[in-house]
């Protein structure tokens, strides 16, 4: 990976973790199926189980990016991919959502922000993966 990739790649956690604040704080635990079932296998205080999970996968982000990213390590690329893949999936969502809901839904704000970040990233990694 390049290093622009790896700045962008931790930009991308760093974005994920606003993101995670952004729906806590909007409640999306409460209005989300999926959000309330994976914070209550954690709690049964869902706020405590969704700020669990999102801790933990934020912190997984910062692994990523200090021990394969970071360091050149070969499953590098393949984690950066994996990020890339969920968070545009994760960005065009919370979009989704808010149409269908007709106005704000939690996570809307920072979602455009994941889209492109992601985005961004992919389009690095294939770019670096066809100039080799």
């Amino acid at each position: 990976m390049t290093r622009r990739s790896q700045r962008v790649f931790l930009i991308l956690v760093v974005l994920q973790a606003a993101h995670s604040v952004e729906e806590y704080a909007t409640g999306l635990y409460q209005v989300l199926v999926p959000a309330r079932f994976v914070s209550g296998l954690v709690s049964d205080d869902l706020a405590v189980g969704f700020a669990v999970i999102n801790s933990a996968l934020v912190a997984l982000g910062f692994w990523c990016y200090l021990v394969p990213v970071r360091s050149g390590r070969p499953a590098a690329r393949a984690w950066a991919w994996g990020w890339a893949i969920v968070e545009i999936g994760n960005g065009a969502g919370h979009v989704a959502l808010a149409l269908l809901a007709g106005g704000y839904f939690p996570g809307l704000l920072t979602a455009p922000l994941l889209f492109v970040t992601a985005s961004w990233l992919a389009l690095l990694l294939y770019r670096g993966s066809h100039e080799r």
